[in-house]
């Protein structure tokens, strides 16, 4: 009887090969961003002690917003193996839209504030449809996502560039003092960019996780010809999560306008690296399979930690902040390959 207890055990426990490569999974893939974070945050402090502060904190936590809205629909497109390098143009071609809208209907409405709708709604809409065009060149034409929204990405700049006649396009004063409390309002001194910010990750994180449709963004990005024989229709999944990310940019730019209250053909440069970095560094698979909506936020943080501190420090010439990002995105996606067997 001893015997045969003790040869069950050594058939059910794992061998500490494998007992070691389950523990440093579940470490470096889901507790390694927050450990980042929380060594970021204390080196900062050391080296500058203002880094630390309140403000600073608030300062970086709204600068985060935008970039972090756009990551957590980059979560999905990922997620579902797919890729959208159009994110930033879009950003520029959905500020541009909504400027000329409100500005052209400015003199014709009386209503501002139904004039602004009116420009939000068209951008909006423009921004859908733009992610909709993407979603449909590469699940309808079978095109391979990175050509199509590089593709894209020089169509929407060139568009924008054409909009402001290789200038700015600058809001009317008028809307944009209606339009300010949108970005500088908020509530107990959290502003509405970083409110919103927080609220879509909570819902991006319960739809990622615990929906039918997440499950099947996950299952397509995991394996694609088993997601179909499992009856899940893996073009409508790839196609939504497109047209998801185009929205989340709308949501951004919709709240990113009155800070500024103008658009240039620079306008979103080098976003899509900074949400792709953002993705990548919490956590989320750069071949599809896996997302988390939280590591997103926690990855777009210590990147705009990263940035803030070379900004308030001069280890680092802040010049060489893209070169700091795409340093940061070919370790994390170095460190998700699997180790040698």
């Amino acid at each position: 009887m001893t015997e045969q207890t003790s040869s069950a055990t050594a058939q059910t426990a794992p061998a500490p090969a494998q007992t070691a490569g389950i523990w440093q999974r579940l470490n470096l893939g889901a507790a390694g961003p927050l450990i980042a974070l929380i060594f970021l945050l204390v080196l900062g402090a050391i080296l500058n002690p203002t880094f630390v502060s309140l403000e600073n904190l608030e300062n970086v936590l709204a600068r985060s917003a935008f970039i972090g809205i756009i990551a957590i629909g980059a979560t999905f497109v990922i997620t579902a193996g797919g890729i959208d390098l159009s994110v930033g143009s879009m950003a520029a071609f959905s500020a541009a839209t909504m400027i000329v809208v409100i500005n052209f209907l400015t003199p014709i409405i009386p209503s501002v504030p139904l004039v602004i709708a009116l420009g939000v709604l068209a951008g909006f809409v423009a921004t859908t449809l733009t992610g909709a065009i993407n979603g449909a060149a590469i699940t309808l034409g079978r095109i391979e996502p990175f050509i199509v929204t590089l593709g894209m990405m020089g169509i929407l700049r060139s568009l924008v560039t054409w909009f402001a006649n290789g200038g700015a396009l600058t809001l009317d004063f008028g809307a944009r003092d209606v339009y300010r409390p949108v970005y500088f309002d908020g509530i107990a001194g959290i502003g509405w960019p970083v409110i919103v910010f927080l609220g879509m990750a909570v819902l991006g994180e319960f739809v990622l996780r615990f929906t039918v449709f997440g499950r099947h963004v996950a299952a397509v990005g995991s394996n694609e010809e088993v997601s179909r024989y499992s009856a899940v229709k893996v073009a409508r999944i790839r196609f939504l999560t497109y047209v998801l990310q185009a929205f989340c940019v709308a949501v951004a730019i919709f709240l990113y306008v009155p800070r500024l209250g103008s658009a240039t053909p620079a306008t979103g440069i080098l976003w899509e690296l900074e949400a792709i970095a953002g993705v990548i560094i919490g956590g989320t698979l750069l071949k599809g399979g896996r997302g988390r909506v939280w590591g997103t936020v926690v990855g777009v943080l210590i990147l705009s930690l990263i940035n803030n501190l070379l900004n308030i420090t001069d280890i680092v010439s802040p010049y060489l902040n893209g070169a700091m990002q795409g340093a940061v995105v070919i370790i994390a996606v170095l460190l998700q390959r699997p180790g040698r067997r």
